[in-house]
């Protein structure tokens, strides 16, 4: 079985179909998954802005970190289970568009540059906590986090007015 035939499967199944056909329960989902984008991508926005010493450059970070990480988690959550839904009623859709394509790309290296951050320079944020600016590999991983996240916007947001 092929990619594109289980993506086919999963769209034709009754869930995706009821998704995808209901006058409410798609724009609420679709809403719901606007929302928790803005939510943790923007809590962190904040991080990663003091990641790369241009924003909040007095606060410790690990301060900001514990402030705003619950949210940002919470956030992705509700995020990742909603695109999850998205993309089950609509999968072959998904399938055939570059930007979905492109998307999932850009989420994969934003992973990859969140797990490097949290298990390297993160663990010796008691050494750089206050430092103004911060290491470099901590401005650089905030840097790379803003430019994959406006690029996965982007891609999303894209792709939504190409279906």
């Amino acid at each position: 079985m092929s990619l594109l035939e289980i993506c086919q499967w999963l769209q034709d199944t009754q869930f995706g179909t009821s998704l995808r056909e209901s006058i409410w329960m798609f724009p609420i989902v679709e809403g719901t998954h606007v929302m928790a984008l803005s939510l943790s991508v923007g809590t962190l926005l904040w991080m990663d802005l003091r990641l790369t010493g241009t924003f909040m450059k007095t606060q410790p970070m690990s301060k900001v970190s514990s402030s705003v990480l619950p949210w940002t988690l919470a956030g992705f959550a509700i995020m990742t289970i909603t695109g999850l839904l998205l993309f089950w009623c609509q999968a072959v859709k998904a399938y055939n568009s570059i930007f979905f394509k492109m998307k999932v790309a850009m989420l994969f290296l934003a992973a990859l540059n969140a797990i490097a951050y949290h298990s390297t320079i993160y663990l010796r944020m008691d050494e750089w906590d206050k430092a103004i600016p911060p290491p470099r590999r901590a401005r650089w991983a905030g840097w790379c986090s803003i430019v994959l996240w406006i690029g996965i916007i982007i891609c999303g947001r894209t792709m939504a007015y190409n279906f």
